[in-house]
This record gives structure tokens, sequence and C-alpha cells, in this order.
């Protein structure tokens, strides 16, 4: 009688070991090179609905926007379409991807997250993010599967310089100038 209680306590006990490890968190750096950077979501093997690697680690994106910059953060669903991911920063919702349609339900899934960001049927969503240092993660917040079924992800980011007042000034005043062009020159052919 005391074998059986013993095998089951240490059983509880394996299991909770392995439970905490793989809910360790772990960031990846987030290169801002454009190439997609996929993620997971299973209940079964992170025990939440967050963003996870493939070892069932919460996971989360790390970079720096350095000053005089933006960077643009693209997040896709892919697999089969219908689900949707609050996307936070540092902790702090910043949005939650578009509203997904079941569209592809009975088709192979769609693994390349290009082919699925250009997909209506996928959920997607492109967030501007500012200068300083970000911590990108997110979690399922809609499921066409059970979320213990699990589904997969997609971030990328893309960095490009802020345009100089003096630039965005001299642009303005040329277009004013090709607007008062246009307007005399159509004066005068109405004339």
């Amino acid at each position: 009688m005391h074998l059986p209680q013993r095998l089951s306590s240490r059983a509880a006990f394996v299991a909770l070991t392995l439970a905490a490890s793989l809910s360790a968190a772990h960031a990846d750096t987030l290169n801002a090179d454009g190439q997609w950077v996929d993620f997971t979501v299973s209940r079964l093997m992170s025990g939440d609905l967050g963003w996870s690697n493939f070892d069932g680690q919460a996971l989360s994106f790390d970079f720096t926007v350095a000053e005089g910059f933006v960077a643009t953060l693209s997040v896709v669903d892919a697999g089969w379409s219908g689900d949707r991911f609050t996307v936070t920063n540092s902790g702090q919702e910043i949005g939650t991807t578009s509203v997904a349609v079941l569209g592809n339900q009975g088709t192979p899934a769609i693994v390349d997250f290009d082919e699925a960001f250009a997909d209506s049927n996928f959920s997607r969503g492109v967030y501007s993010l500012n200068a300083g240092q970000h911590s990108i993660s997110g979690f399922l917040s809609t499921s066409f599967l059970s979320p213990d079924e699990g589904t997969i992800g997609a971030v990328r980011l893309q960095v490009s310089a802020v345009p100089e007042p003096a630039s965005v000034a001299t642009l303005l005043a040329g277009l004013s100038l090709l607007t008062v062009m246009l307007r005399r020159k159509n004066g005068k052919d109405g004339k």
C-alpha cells in the first residue's frame, strides 16, 4: 500500500518540477532585419496561454530602438486561421491582433508567415514603437481549436529613421509651392 502512494508522490514531484522548469521565462533578442521569428502557444506544453518557445518556456522578444528611429512590429497567426493574440510591451497591453476568419479549415496548415500575413483570413497586427527598450510578449486571446492543442504565430521587427524636422519642413514648402503653381496654371486655363 505504501509503494503505490510513494510512486504517486514521486510522479507528482517530477511533474511539478518539470512544469516549473518549463514555465521559466526565456527572452530572445529580436533583430530589426524584417525576418519572422516564430512562437507557439499550448497549455499542455507551457501550462498557460502565453507565447512560448518550442520547449514550452515562456517567451519574450527583447530589443532596443535607438534615438532617431521608430520600429514597426508585426504579429501574425499561422497554421489554421481563427486565433487572435493580445500583444504586450514590458507587461503593458499594446493591442490585439485583427479578428480572424475561420477560413482554411480542412486545408493544409499555412506555416509560411508571409503567406499568412498576406491572407486576410489570418489574424495580424502592426504596432509602432518609439525609441527605447522593449520586451514584447503576448498570449492567445481567442482560439480556433482548443488552446490545449496549440497554435503558432510569429513576430518581425523593422526599424526606420525618423525624418528630420528640417526635411519635413522642406517637403511641406515644396508641396505648397507646387500647389500654388497648379492653381495659377488652372486659373490661366480656365479664362
